[in-house]
Protein backbone atom coordinates (compact mmCIF):
# COMPACT_ATOMS: atom_id res chain seq x y z
CA UNK A 1 0.00 0.00 0.00
CA UNK A 2 1.32 3.43 -1.00
CA UNK A 3 -0.20 6.74 0.10
CA UNK A 4 0.66 10.06 -1.58
CA UNK A 5 -0.50 13.66 -1.34
CA UNK A 6 -1.87 15.46 -4.39
CA UNK A 7 -2.00 19.26 -4.03
CA UNK A 8 -4.05 21.57 -6.26
CA UNK A 9 -3.76 25.33 -5.83
CA UNK A 10 -6.85 26.80 -7.50
CA UNK A 11 -7.92 30.39 -7.94
CA UNK A 12 -9.58 30.71 -4.54
CA UNK A 13 -8.54 27.64 -2.55
CA UNK A 14 -6.03 24.82 -2.20
CA UNK A 15 -7.13 21.19 -2.05
CA UNK A 16 -4.99 18.35 -0.67
CA UNK A 17 -6.07 14.80 -1.46
CA UNK A 18 -4.48 11.80 0.24
CA UNK A 19 -4.70 8.93 -2.19
CA UNK A 20 -3.98 5.23 -1.72
CA UNK A 21 -2.83 3.25 -4.74
CA UNK A 22 -5.56 0.60 -4.45
CA UNK A 23 -8.57 2.36 -2.95
CA UNK A 24 -8.19 5.91 -4.32
CA UNK A 25 -8.88 9.05 -2.30
CA UNK A 26 -8.94 8.29 1.44
CA UNK A 27 -9.25 11.85 2.69
CA UNK A 28 -8.99 15.46 1.59
CA UNK A 29 -8.79 18.95 3.02
CA UNK A 30 -9.28 22.44 1.60
CA UNK A 31 -8.39 25.96 2.63
CA UNK A 32 -9.35 29.27 1.07
CA UNK A 33 -7.17 32.32 0.49
CA UNK A 34 -8.11 35.83 -0.64
CA UNK A 35 -7.97 37.11 -4.20
CA UNK A 36 -7.04 40.79 -4.22
CA UNK A 37 -8.93 42.90 -6.74
CA UNK A 38 -8.79 46.66 -7.34
CA UNK A 39 -12.19 48.34 -7.82
CA UNK A 40 -10.49 50.99 -9.95
CA UNK A 41 -8.81 48.44 -12.25
CA UNK A 42 -10.77 45.38 -13.44
CA UNK A 43 -7.57 43.90 -14.88
CA UNK A 44 -5.92 43.62 -11.45
CA UNK A 45 -5.78 40.19 -9.73
CA UNK A 46 -3.13 39.31 -7.14
CA UNK A 47 -2.47 36.81 -4.38
CA UNK A 48 0.01 36.38 -1.57
CA UNK A 49 2.62 33.62 -1.49
CA UNK A 50 2.35 33.46 2.29
CA UNK A 51 -1.43 32.98 2.08
CA UNK A 52 -0.93 30.11 -0.38
CA UNK A 53 1.53 28.31 1.86
CA UNK A 54 -0.50 28.89 5.03
CA UNK A 55 -3.47 27.45 3.17
CA UNK A 56 -1.43 24.39 2.22
CA UNK A 57 -0.57 23.75 5.87
CA UNK A 58 -4.23 24.05 6.87
CA UNK A 59 -5.47 21.83 4.04
CA UNK A 60 -2.83 19.16 4.66
CA UNK A 61 -3.76 19.03 8.33
CA UNK A 62 -7.43 18.62 7.46
CA UNK A 63 -6.62 15.87 4.93
CA UNK A 64 -4.56 13.90 7.43
CA UNK A 65 -7.37 14.10 9.97
CA UNK A 66 -9.98 13.06 7.39
CA UNK A 67 -7.86 10.12 6.20
CA UNK A 68 -6.92 9.06 9.74
CA UNK A 69 -3.34 8.39 8.73
CA UNK A 70 0.02 9.34 10.16
CA UNK A 71 1.69 11.91 7.93
CA UNK A 72 4.89 9.85 8.04
CA UNK A 73 3.13 7.23 5.90
CA UNK A 74 2.82 9.64 2.94
CA UNK A 75 5.44 8.61 0.35
CA UNK A 76 5.42 11.55 -2.07
CA UNK A 77 3.85 14.95 -2.66
CA UNK A 78 3.09 16.70 -5.96
CA UNK A 79 1.80 20.24 -6.62
CA UNK A 80 -0.15 21.84 -9.43
CA UNK A 81 -1.20 25.49 -9.53
CA UNK A 82 -2.90 28.11 -11.64
CA UNK A 83 -0.88 29.70 -14.39
CA UNK A 84 0.47 31.86 -15.69
CA UNK A 85 0.65 33.09 -12.09
CA UNK A 86 3.97 34.91 -11.80
CA UNK A 87 6.00 36.10 -8.85
CA UNK A 88 9.36 37.91 -8.81
CA UNK A 89 11.68 37.00 -5.93
CA UNK A 90 14.91 38.18 -4.40
CA UNK A 91 17.64 36.32 -2.52
CA UNK A 92 16.44 33.22 -0.73
CA UNK A 93 13.21 33.25 -2.82
CA UNK A 94 11.92 36.23 -0.84
CA UNK A 95 8.83 37.52 -2.71
CA UNK A 96 9.24 41.07 -4.00
CA UNK A 97 5.48 41.47 -4.17
CA UNK A 98 2.41 39.38 -4.78
CA UNK A 99 1.64 36.97 -7.59
CA UNK A 100 0.26 38.33 -10.83
CA UNK A 101 -2.57 35.79 -10.86
CA UNK A 102 -3.46 33.97 -14.10
CA UNK A 103 -6.53 36.22 -14.59
CA UNK A 104 -4.56 39.46 -14.14
CA UNK A 105 -4.73 41.32 -17.45
CA UNK A 106 -2.73 44.45 -16.62
CA UNK A 107 -0.02 43.49 -19.11
CA UNK A 108 -2.07 44.10 -22.28
CA UNK A 109 0.36 46.66 -23.72
CA UNK A 110 3.33 44.44 -22.91
CA UNK A 111 1.72 41.41 -24.56
CA UNK A 112 0.96 43.38 -27.71
CA UNK A 113 4.60 44.45 -27.88
CA UNK A 114 5.82 40.85 -27.50
CA UNK A 115 3.50 39.80 -30.33
CA UNK A 116 4.57 42.67 -32.58
CA UNK A 117 8.30 42.02 -32.23
CA UNK A 118 7.94 38.24 -32.38
CA UNK A 119 6.15 38.53 -35.72
CA UNK A 120 8.70 41.02 -37.04
CA UNK A 121 11.61 38.81 -35.99
CA UNK A 122 9.82 35.60 -37.06
CA UNK A 123 10.46 34.02 -33.69
CA UNK A 124 9.36 30.36 -34.08
CA UNK A 125 7.88 30.19 -30.58
CA UNK A 126 5.14 32.70 -31.42
CA UNK A 127 3.69 30.22 -33.92
CA UNK A 128 3.77 27.46 -31.30
CA UNK A 129 1.60 29.59 -29.02
CA UNK A 130 -0.97 30.40 -31.69
CA UNK A 131 0.57 33.51 -33.25
CA UNK A 132 -0.45 35.99 -30.52
CA UNK A 133 1.03 36.49 -27.06
CA UNK A 134 -1.44 36.89 -24.21
CA UNK A 135 -1.41 39.34 -21.27
CA UNK A 136 -2.10 36.29 -19.11
CA UNK A 137 1.40 34.94 -19.83
CA UNK A 138 4.81 35.19 -18.27
CA UNK A 139 6.95 37.60 -20.30
CA UNK A 140 4.14 40.16 -20.45
CA UNK A 141 3.71 40.03 -16.68
CA UNK A 142 7.44 40.14 -16.01
CA UNK A 143 7.82 43.21 -18.24
CA UNK A 144 4.86 44.88 -16.53
CA UNK A 145 6.50 44.22 -13.15
CA UNK A 146 9.86 45.61 -14.35
CA UNK A 147 8.20 48.75 -15.71
CA UNK A 148 6.21 49.43 -12.54
CA UNK A 149 8.73 48.45 -9.84
CA UNK A 150 11.94 50.36 -10.66
CA UNK A 151 13.07 50.43 -7.03
CA UNK A 152 12.98 46.61 -6.82
CA UNK A 153 14.63 45.69 -10.12
CA UNK A 154 18.14 45.40 -8.69
CA UNK A 155 16.94 42.95 -6.04
CA UNK A 156 15.27 40.57 -8.52
CA UNK A 157 16.93 37.15 -8.61
CA UNK A 158 14.25 35.07 -10.32
CA UNK A 159 10.78 35.20 -11.84
CA UNK A 160 8.78 32.06 -11.15
CA UNK A 161 5.55 30.37 -12.08
CA UNK A 162 3.50 29.46 -9.02
CA UNK A 163 4.00 25.71 -9.54
CA UNK A 164 7.78 26.16 -9.62
CA UNK A 165 7.82 28.53 -6.65
CA UNK A 166 5.77 26.09 -4.57
CA UNK A 167 7.98 23.12 -5.45
CA UNK A 168 11.20 25.05 -4.82
CA UNK A 169 10.02 26.31 -1.43
CA UNK A 170 8.84 22.85 -0.34
CA UNK A 171 12.21 21.38 -1.31
CA UNK A 172 14.25 24.20 0.22
CA UNK A 173 15.85 25.10 -3.13
CA UNK A 174 17.18 28.67 -3.24
CA UNK A 175 20.02 28.41 -5.79
CA UNK A 176 18.64 30.03 -8.98
CA UNK A 177 20.53 27.55 -11.16
CA UNK A 178 18.79 24.63 -9.42
CA UNK A 179 15.23 25.96 -9.47
CA UNK A 180 12.71 23.53 -10.95
CA UNK A 181 11.16 24.85 -14.15
CA UNK A 182 8.02 23.12 -15.35
CA UNK A 183 8.06 22.54 -19.09
CA UNK A 184 4.27 22.57 -18.85
CA UNK A 185 4.20 26.15 -17.52
CA UNK A 186 7.27 27.49 -19.31
CA UNK A 187 6.32 25.99 -22.66
CA UNK A 188 2.73 27.23 -22.72
CA UNK A 189 3.28 30.61 -21.02
CA UNK A 190 6.93 31.66 -21.60
CA UNK A 191 7.63 30.57 -25.21
CA UNK A 192 10.10 27.92 -24.06
CA UNK A 193 10.73 25.31 -26.75
CA UNK A 194 13.14 22.42 -26.53
CA UNK A 195 13.11 22.13 -30.32
CA UNK A 196 14.21 25.76 -30.70
CA UNK A 197 16.84 25.84 -27.96
CA UNK A 198 14.81 26.87 -24.93
CA UNK A 199 13.71 30.44 -24.23
CA UNK A 200 13.50 33.02 -27.04
CA UNK A 201 16.82 34.79 -27.61
CA UNK A 202 18.09 37.72 -25.56
CA UNK A 203 18.30 39.94 -28.65
CA UNK A 204 14.59 39.45 -29.30
CA UNK A 205 13.70 40.14 -25.67
CA UNK A 206 15.85 43.28 -25.61
CA UNK A 207 14.10 44.54 -28.75
CA UNK A 208 10.74 44.04 -27.01
CA UNK A 209 12.02 46.29 -24.22
CA UNK A 210 15.55 46.95 -22.92
CA UNK A 211 14.23 46.10 -19.45
CA UNK A 212 14.05 42.45 -20.59
CA UNK A 213 17.77 42.43 -21.40
CA UNK A 214 19.29 39.78 -19.19
CA UNK A 215 15.94 38.24 -18.35
CA UNK A 216 17.38 34.78 -19.04
CA UNK A 217 19.20 35.31 -15.74
CA UNK A 218 15.83 35.58 -14.00
CA UNK A 219 14.65 32.35 -15.64
CA UNK A 220 17.56 30.03 -14.82
CA UNK A 221 16.89 26.54 -13.61
CA UNK A 222 16.24 22.92 -14.56
CA UNK A 223 13.61 22.70 -17.31
CA UNK A 224 11.93 19.30 -16.99
CA UNK A 225 8.72 17.35 -17.47
CA UNK A 226 6.73 16.19 -14.46
CA UNK A 227 8.05 12.64 -14.51
CA UNK A 228 11.27 14.16 -13.14
CA UNK A 229 11.92 15.29 -9.58
CA UNK A 230 12.05 18.88 -8.39
CA UNK A 231 13.72 17.60 -5.23
CA UNK A 232 12.76 16.18 -1.86
CA UNK A 233 10.68 17.65 0.93
CA UNK A 234 12.79 19.78 3.27
CA UNK A 235 12.88 19.20 7.02
CA UNK A 236 11.36 22.64 7.59
CA UNK A 237 8.32 21.96 5.43
CA UNK A 238 8.00 18.36 6.56
CA UNK A 239 7.61 19.76 10.06
CA UNK A 240 5.01 22.31 9.03
CA UNK A 241 3.00 19.80 7.02
CA UNK A 242 3.31 16.87 9.38
CA UNK A 243 5.03 14.68 6.76
CA UNK A 244 8.30 12.77 6.52
CA UNK A 245 11.33 14.76 5.38
CA UNK A 246 13.01 13.57 2.22
CA UNK A 247 9.97 12.27 0.33
CA UNK A 248 10.11 12.98 -3.44
CA UNK A 249 8.47 16.06 -4.95
CA UNK A 250 8.14 15.92 -8.76
CA UNK A 251 8.32 18.95 -11.04
CA UNK A 252 4.93 20.69 -10.88
CA UNK A 253 2.50 21.71 -13.59
CA UNK A 254 -0.56 23.81 -14.37
CA UNK A 255 -3.70 22.75 -12.51
CA UNK A 256 -5.94 22.22 -15.51
CA UNK A 257 -3.31 20.10 -17.26
CA UNK A 258 -3.11 17.68 -14.36
CA UNK A 259 -6.91 17.75 -14.05
CA UNK A 260 -6.89 16.40 -17.60
CA UNK A 261 -4.66 13.55 -16.43
CA UNK A 262 -7.01 12.92 -13.50
CA UNK A 263 -9.95 12.93 -15.94
CA UNK A 264 -8.36 10.04 -17.79
CA UNK A 265 -7.22 11.88 -20.91
CA UNK A 266 -5.85 9.75 -23.73
CA UNK A 267 -5.02 10.49 -27.35
CA UNK A 268 -8.27 11.29 -29.14
CA UNK A 269 -9.86 12.93 -26.10
CA UNK A 270 -10.62 16.60 -25.58
CA UNK A 271 -10.92 17.60 -21.93
CA UNK A 272 -12.70 20.80 -20.92
CA UNK A 273 -11.73 21.69 -17.37
CA UNK A 274 -14.59 24.04 -16.51
CA UNK A 275 -14.14 26.27 -13.48
CA UNK A 276 -13.60 30.01 -13.05
CA UNK A 277 -12.35 29.80 -16.66
CA UNK A 278 -12.14 26.87 -19.05
CA UNK A 279 -8.99 25.14 -20.18
CA UNK A 280 -9.51 22.91 -23.24
CA UNK A 281 -6.80 20.30 -23.73
CA UNK A 282 -5.78 17.43 -25.95
CA UNK A 283 -2.71 15.25 -26.36
CA UNK A 284 -1.29 13.85 -29.57
CA UNK A 285 1.91 12.31 -30.86
CA UNK A 286 2.27 14.91 -33.61
CA UNK A 287 0.74 18.33 -34.08
CA UNK A 288 1.10 21.29 -36.43
CA UNK A 289 0.93 24.88 -35.22
CA UNK A 290 -2.68 25.98 -34.72
CA UNK A 291 -3.49 29.70 -35.08
CA UNK A 292 -5.08 31.17 -31.99
CA UNK A 293 -4.39 28.15 -29.78
CA UNK A 294 -2.40 28.78 -26.62
CA UNK A 295 0.38 26.33 -27.21
CA UNK A 296 1.76 23.05 -28.47
CA UNK A 297 4.31 21.78 -25.97
CA UNK A 298 5.89 18.31 -25.99
CA UNK A 299 5.63 16.77 -22.53
CA UNK A 300 3.39 19.44 -21.04
CA UNK A 301 0.27 17.46 -20.09
CA UNK A 302 1.59 13.93 -20.50
CA UNK A 303 5.39 13.44 -20.62
CA UNK A 304 5.11 11.28 -23.73
CA UNK A 305 2.80 13.43 -25.88
CA UNK A 306 2.47 16.91 -27.33
CA UNK A 307 0.13 18.88 -25.10
CA UNK A 308 -2.38 21.24 -26.74
CA UNK A 309 -4.07 23.99 -24.71
CA UNK A 310 -6.87 26.41 -25.54
CA UNK A 311 -9.69 27.88 -23.49
CA UNK A 312 -11.99 30.66 -22.31
CA UNK A 313 -10.78 33.47 -20.03
CA UNK A 314 -13.92 33.36 -17.90
CA UNK A 315 -16.75 30.87 -17.37
CA UNK A 316 -17.61 30.37 -13.71
CA UNK A 317 -16.53 33.97 -13.10
CA UNK A 318 -19.20 35.10 -15.58
CA UNK A 319 -21.86 32.98 -13.88
CA UNK A 320 -20.82 34.44 -10.51
CA UNK A 321 -20.94 38.00 -11.87
CA UNK A 322 -24.48 37.50 -13.21
CA UNK A 323 -25.59 36.07 -9.87
CA UNK A 324 -23.88 38.86 -7.94
CA UNK A 325 -25.63 41.53 -9.98
CA UNK A 326 -28.93 39.73 -9.35
CA UNK A 327 -28.26 39.44 -5.63
CA UNK A 328 -28.77 35.67 -5.75
CA UNK A 329 -26.43 32.65 -5.50
CA UNK A 330 -25.66 30.83 -8.74
CA UNK A 331 -27.28 27.69 -7.36
CA UNK A 332 -30.55 29.51 -6.77
CA UNK A 333 -30.56 30.97 -10.29
CA UNK A 334 -29.88 27.53 -11.76
CA UNK A 335 -32.96 25.99 -10.12
CA UNK A 336 -35.72 25.57 -12.69
CA UNK A 337 -33.26 25.94 -15.55
CA UNK A 338 -33.50 22.22 -16.31
CA UNK A 339 -36.79 23.06 -18.05
CA UNK A 340 -35.15 25.57 -20.41
CA UNK A 341 -34.87 24.53 -24.02
CA UNK A 342 -32.40 25.51 -26.72
CA UNK A 343 -32.94 29.09 -27.89
CA UNK A 344 -36.03 29.75 -25.79
CA UNK A 345 -34.69 32.93 -24.16
CA UNK A 346 -34.10 34.68 -27.49
CA UNK A 347 -30.73 35.83 -26.12
CA UNK A 348 -27.31 35.26 -27.65
CA UNK A 349 -24.33 35.97 -25.43
CA UNK A 350 -20.71 36.49 -26.47
CA UNK A 351 -18.86 35.56 -23.27
CA UNK A 352 -15.96 37.98 -23.54
CA UNK A 353 -16.42 39.44 -20.06
CA UNK A 354 -12.72 38.82 -19.37
CA UNK A 355 -11.51 39.06 -22.95
CA UNK A 356 -10.88 36.23 -25.42
CA UNK A 357 -8.19 33.62 -24.74
CA UNK A 358 -8.84 31.41 -27.79
CA UNK A 359 -9.03 31.67 -30.79
CA UNK A 360 -8.89 35.45 -31.18
CA UNK A 361 -6.46 35.98 -28.27
CA UNK A 362 -7.87 39.46 -27.77
CA UNK A 363 -7.97 40.91 -24.24
CA UNK A 364 -9.59 44.14 -25.46
CA UNK A 365 -13.08 42.66 -25.68
CA UNK A 366 -16.10 42.76 -23.38
CA UNK A 367 -19.19 40.65 -22.99
CA UNK A 368 -22.08 41.19 -25.42
CA UNK A 369 -25.68 40.05 -25.03
CA UNK A 370 -28.14 40.45 -27.90
CA UNK A 371 -31.90 40.05 -27.92
CA UNK A 372 -32.95 41.68 -24.64
CA UNK A 373 -36.61 42.46 -24.02
CA UNK A 374 -38.48 43.88 -21.03
CA UNK A 375 -39.36 40.51 -19.52
CA UNK A 376 -35.94 38.87 -19.45
CA UNK A 377 -34.64 37.71 -16.07
CA UNK A 378 -31.25 37.04 -14.52
CA UNK A 379 -31.99 33.32 -14.93
CA UNK A 380 -32.45 33.89 -18.67
CA UNK A 381 -29.11 35.68 -18.83
CA UNK A 382 -27.38 32.88 -16.94
CA UNK A 383 -28.79 30.28 -19.33
CA UNK A 384 -27.67 32.39 -22.31
CA UNK A 385 -24.20 32.64 -20.73
CA UNK A 386 -24.01 28.85 -20.43
CA UNK A 387 -25.05 28.59 -24.08
CA UNK A 388 -22.49 31.26 -25.02
CA UNK A 389 -19.59 29.44 -23.34
CA UNK A 390 -20.68 26.26 -25.14
CA UNK A 391 -20.75 28.05 -28.52
CA UNK A 392 -17.30 29.50 -27.82
CA UNK A 393 -16.03 26.03 -26.91
CA UNK A 394 -17.41 24.73 -30.21
CA UNK A 395 -15.41 27.44 -32.04
CA UNK A 396 -12.29 26.09 -30.34
CA UNK A 397 -13.04 22.46 -31.16
CA UNK A 398 -13.72 23.40 -34.78
CA UNK A 399 -10.29 25.07 -34.92
CA UNK A 400 -8.60 21.99 -33.42
CA UNK A 401 -10.39 19.69 -35.88
CA UNK A 402 -9.43 21.95 -38.78
CA UNK A 403 -5.77 21.36 -37.93
CA UNK A 404 -6.05 17.61 -37.55
CA UNK A 405 -6.39 17.13 -33.79
CA UNK A 406 -8.23 13.83 -33.26
CA UNK A 407 -11.45 14.09 -31.23
CA UNK A 408 -13.25 10.90 -30.30
CA UNK A 409 -14.52 11.91 -26.86
CA UNK A 410 -15.28 15.11 -24.94
CA UNK A 411 -14.66 14.86 -21.19
CA UNK A 412 -15.75 17.48 -18.66
CA UNK A 413 -13.34 17.99 -15.78
CA UNK A 414 -13.26 20.77 -13.21
CA UNK A 415 -15.70 21.63 -10.46
CA UNK A 416 -18.67 23.10 -12.33
CA UNK A 417 -19.63 19.96 -14.34
CA UNK A 418 -19.89 18.07 -11.04
CA UNK A 419 -22.52 20.53 -9.83
CA UNK A 420 -24.31 21.85 -12.92
CA UNK A 421 -26.13 19.29 -15.04
CA UNK A 422 -27.69 22.05 -17.14
CA UNK A 423 -24.23 23.02 -18.36
CA UNK A 424 -23.38 19.43 -19.30
CA UNK A 425 -26.65 19.06 -21.22
CA UNK A 426 -26.23 22.35 -23.08
CA UNK A 427 -22.65 21.50 -24.07
CA UNK A 428 -23.66 18.06 -25.38
CA UNK A 429 -26.44 19.63 -27.43
CA UNK A 430 -24.29 22.49 -28.78
CA UNK A 431 -21.36 20.23 -29.66
CA UNK A 432 -23.54 17.43 -30.97
CA UNK A 433 -21.36 14.94 -29.12
CA UNK A 434 -21.76 12.92 -25.93
CA UNK A 435 -20.12 14.59 -22.94
CA UNK A 436 -18.43 12.33 -20.38
CA UNK A 437 -18.37 13.46 -16.76
CA UNK A 438 -16.20 11.66 -14.17
CA UNK A 439 -18.45 10.12 -11.52
CA UNK A 440 -16.28 11.55 -8.76
CA UNK A 441 -14.42 14.89 -8.44
CA UNK A 442 -10.93 14.69 -9.93
CA UNK A 443 -9.39 17.92 -8.56
CA UNK A 444 -5.87 17.06 -7.28
CA UNK A 445 -6.10 13.47 -8.59
CA UNK A 446 -3.73 14.37 -11.43
CA UNK A 447 -1.16 15.67 -8.96
CA UNK A 448 -1.57 12.45 -6.96
CA UNK A 449 -0.85 10.44 -10.12
CA UNK A 450 2.47 12.23 -10.60
CA UNK A 451 3.23 11.77 -6.90
CA UNK A 452 2.69 8.03 -7.37
CA UNK A 453 5.12 8.05 -10.31
CA UNK A 454 7.67 9.82 -8.11
CA UNK A 455 7.16 7.23 -5.37
CA UNK A 456 7.60 4.36 -7.85
CA UNK A 457 4.11 2.96 -7.20
CA UNK A 458 3.14 2.90 -10.90
CA UNK A 459 5.47 2.60 -13.89
CA UNK A 460 3.45 4.82 -16.25
CA UNK A 461 0.78 7.51 -16.26
CA UNK A 462 -1.58 5.09 -18.00
CA UNK A 463 -1.14 2.44 -15.30
CA UNK A 464 -1.99 5.01 -12.64
CA UNK A 465 -4.99 6.28 -14.62
CA UNK A 466 -6.39 2.76 -15.01
CA UNK A 467 -6.14 2.21 -11.26
CA UNK A 468 -7.36 5.58 -10.03
CA UNK A 469 -9.46 7.53 -12.53
CA UNK A 470 -13.21 7.25 -11.92
CA UNK A 471 -15.67 5.89 -14.49
CA UNK A 472 -17.83 8.30 -16.47
CA UNK A 473 -21.48 9.01 -16.77
CA UNK A 474 -22.56 10.10 -20.25
CA UNK A 475 -24.78 13.00 -21.27
CA UNK A 476 -25.96 12.35 -24.81
CA UNK A 477 -27.05 15.12 -27.21
CA UNK A 478 -30.71 15.57 -28.10
CA UNK A 479 -31.07 15.74 -31.93
CA UNK A 480 -33.83 18.35 -31.81
CA UNK A 481 -31.95 20.62 -29.43
CA UNK A 482 -28.78 20.20 -31.50
CA UNK A 483 -30.63 21.29 -34.63
CA UNK A 484 -31.69 24.54 -32.92
CA UNK A 485 -28.19 25.11 -31.62
CA UNK A 486 -26.74 24.58 -35.09
CA UNK A 487 -28.73 27.59 -36.28
CA UNK A 488 -27.76 29.64 -33.25
CA UNK A 489 -24.11 28.67 -33.62
CA UNK A 490 -24.07 30.01 -37.17
CA UNK A 491 -25.20 33.37 -35.77
CA UNK A 492 -22.71 33.19 -32.90
CA UNK A 493 -19.83 32.32 -35.21
CA UNK A 494 -20.50 35.20 -37.58
CA UNK A 495 -20.69 37.68 -34.68
CA UNK A 496 -17.68 36.17 -32.93
CA UNK A 497 -15.33 36.93 -35.80
CA UNK A 498 -17.06 40.13 -36.98
CA UNK A 499 -16.97 41.80 -33.55
CA UNK A 500 -13.89 40.16 -32.07
CA UNK A 501 -11.26 40.49 -34.78
CA UNK A 502 -9.89 44.06 -35.12
CA UNK A 503 -9.42 43.73 -38.89
CA UNK A 504 -12.61 41.81 -39.60
CA UNK A 505 -14.33 42.19 -42.93
CA UNK A 506 -17.73 43.95 -42.85
CA UNK A 507 -20.47 41.51 -41.91
CA UNK A 508 -24.24 41.62 -42.39
CA UNK A 509 -25.72 41.20 -38.92
CA UNK A 510 -29.24 42.47 -39.55
CA UNK A 511 -30.62 38.93 -39.56
CA UNK A 512 -29.37 38.07 -36.06
CA UNK A 513 -32.09 39.58 -33.87
CA UNK A 514 -35.04 38.51 -36.08
CA UNK A 515 -33.61 34.99 -36.24
CA UNK A 516 -33.24 34.82 -32.45
CA UNK A 517 -36.83 35.97 -32.02
CA UNK A 518 -38.09 33.43 -34.56
CA UNK A 519 -36.27 30.57 -32.85
CA UNK A 520 -37.50 31.65 -29.44
CA UNK A 521 -41.12 31.84 -30.60
CA UNK A 522 -40.96 28.41 -32.21
CA UNK A 523 -39.49 26.84 -29.08
CA UNK A 524 -42.07 28.47 -26.82
CA UNK A 525 -44.93 27.32 -29.05
CA UNK A 526 -43.54 23.80 -28.90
Amino acid sequence: MTIVAGVDFGTLAVRVSLVEDRSGVIGFGTAEYPLRRDPSDPDFAAQSHAAHMDGLVEAMGAALVAARVDGRSVRALAVDTTGSSVIVVGEGLEPLGDYYLWCDHRAKEEASRVTEVAREEKVPAIDLCGGTYSPEWGFAKLLHWLRHNPSLRARAVAALEHCDMAAAVLCGITDPDQLPRSICAMGHKWMWSGEHGGLPGESFLQKVDPLLAGSHRLLRGRYQTSDKLAGSLSAQWAGRLGLQAGIPVPVGALDAHWDAIGSGIAEGDVVNVVGTSTCTMAITRNAACIPGVCGLVPGSIHPGYVGIEAGLSAVGDIFDAIARRAGSPVGDLTRGMERYRAGQTGLLRLTWDNGDRTVLVNPHLGGVTLGWNLSHTARDELFAAIEGTAFHTRIILERLAEYGVPMRRVIHGGGIPQQNEVLNRVYANVLGMPVLIPERPITSLGSAIFAFLAAGAFPTVEDAQRALCPPYRVVAPDPGEHAVYDRMHALFRSLYFALGAPRAEPAAVGRVLPELQTLSQRVRRG
